[in-house]
């Protein structure tokens, strides 16, 4: 896009640079451009409160801000540098076409201001299980003695931990999103991984082959490896599409037995058949299945992918298994909560899409399963389908419930379901009690709701703790 290009840190004095949007990733990237001496206007269609709070700190430090007007390019535009939930269509982009303007992400800043000696990024993207594997190969990596942390797209910008500087990590655990893929041409990683690919942000990026094409951009340019998940094809085409580095291999992970050049997994052993000296007669232990919280089958997927990316940095076996027995995934992913009258109580709120609720439904034998909220376009016959054998019952919350009730009636219609018509801050706790009419001794009543949470709750973290709240209310009456 365009023709005037800022390419190394010593090309930011001067210029005039817009950022878009005064979340935490822009006003990272606003403070640290204005530093290397850019004269920076932060934009944004936002006006209330707490967007004149944030744009009076900016304000005090220099930087120009300029609340309920995204639209128009400020004169003398030399380069935009967008947030990351900023559509492509977005007129100020437009705008920036038209002037010869460049737009990137903060993902890319970081990346031009690297120096010749910084530490190189290892990176996760995927429609589901980035967090987890980011943070996952952040305590492999630190098991080894590295210098790491885990940045990106998981909450630290990576700007602050670039402008660190060159000499204060060894290596990088980067999660990347495909909004911040889609805004970072520049970026070659030495080892990258897209964990899978399923529907998702369709209204942002346009169709499936965009969203597929912005997360494969993870792979090129890629050094040592490309790792991809066996069982979902599309991840290993995005590795044949990519321009990589002469002598970068393609690493799978499997939860089967592995191929040569394959993670995989034997008699409940994680084991390495891409990094061993022999890849046609030897396998690496890395790690037992008992190793990873919890055991999950999508969880164990997440592990191997992050022992791949680890194993293509050089780091040993014993790193690998100590990584693991260390992490602890954040809450509200398939996280027990507690144990009542002999059945299990299990927050998966982080499972906000079909996708991410079909891997948590697998996990488990004989469950009751909250679900609902807003689909975002979503259908449920697939995950239904899939699901049906396992469910005791369905406990139904949200404004879409009617989606979900629907392919039941298809897919599932023996299966009993209680619709809750009531979206006040007592709608989780009867959720829970009326899962809990439903269960038996052995069975997991899991909240996996398949669907976003903002109906109803601030976020996936509050509908979580309402979860949680209402099991432990349960417990306290059933005790």
């Amino acid at each position: 896009m365009g023709s005037r290009k800022v390419t190394f840190a010593s090309d930011w004095q001067g210029k005039n640079i817009t950022v878009a949007g005064l979340g935490v990733s822009g006003i990272s990237a606003a403070r640290a451009l204005a530093g290397l001496g850019a004269s920076v206007t932060v934009v944004d269609g936002g006006s209330g409160a707490g967007h004149e709070e944030r744009a009076a700190r900016l304000r005090a430090e220099g930087i120009a801000v300029r609340l309920a007007d995204a639209e128009s390019l400020p004169p003398g535009t030399d380069l935009v540098v967008t947030s990351p939930g900023w559509k492509p269509t977005s007129p100020l982009f437009a705008a920036a076409a038209e002037a010869g303007v460049d737009v990137i992400g903060d993902v890319e800043v970081a990346w031009r201001l690297r120096g010749p000696d910084a530490a190189p990024w290892l990176a996760v993207t995927g429609t589901n299980g980035k967090t987890t594997t980011t943070q996952m190969l952040a305590s492999i990596l630190q098991a080894a003695g590295l210098r790491t942390a885990a940045v990106g797209n998981i909450g630290t910008p990576i700007v602050d931990v670039i402008l660190e500087g060159d000499d204060a990590y060894d290596v990088l655990a980067v999660e990347l999103s495909s909004y911040q893929l889609h805004w970072a041409p520049s970026v070659r990683a030495h080892s990258a991984t897209v964990l899978n690919l399923a529907p998702d942000h369709l209204d942002w990026h346009g169709s499936m082959e965009a969203y597929a094409a912005d997360k494969g951009r993870v792979y090129e340019g890629n050094h040592i490896a490309c790792v991809y998940n066996v069982s979902d094809k599309a991840t290993e085409d995005l590795v044949r599409e990519a321009d990589v580095e002469e002598g970068c291999r393609a690493i799978g992970f499997t939860l089967n037995a592995p191929a040569p050049s394959q993670l995989g997994v034997v008699d409940g052993i994680l084991v390495d058949r891409a990094f061993v000296p022999d890849r046609q007669k030897q396998a690496q232990e890395l790690a037992e299945i008992s190793d990873v919280q919890p055991p999950a089958p999508h969880n164990i997927a997440n592990a191997l992918a992050a022992a791949a990316l680890a194993r293509a940095f050089g780091v040993q076996a014993t790193a690998v298994r100590d990584g693991l027995r260390a992490f602890r995934p954040d809450a509200h992913r398939i996280e027990h909560v507690a144990d009542v009258a002999e059945v299990a109580y299990v927050d998966d709120s982080k499972a906000t899409n079909t996708h991410a609720a079909q891997a948590s439904l697998a996990a488990y034998e004989s469950i009751v399963w909250i679900a609902g909220g807003l689909a975002k376009g979503a259908t449920f016959d697939e995950l239904v389908t899939g699901a049906a054998k396992r469910l005791r019952g369905v406990v139904l919350i949200g404004a879409d419930r009617a989606l979900i009730r629907e392919a039941l009636a298809r897919h599932a219609p023996e299966v009993p379901v209680v619709d809750l018509d009531r979206t006040d801050t007592g709608a989780m706790s009867e959720a829970v009690r009326r899962a809990a009419e439903l269960a038996q001794p052995g069975d997991t009543v899991l909240m996996a709701p398949a669907c976003a949470s903002m109906d109803m709750f601030t976020n996936y973290n509050k509908r979580g703790e309402a979860f949680a709240d209402a099991v432990r209310e349960l417990g306290s009456t059933r005790a």
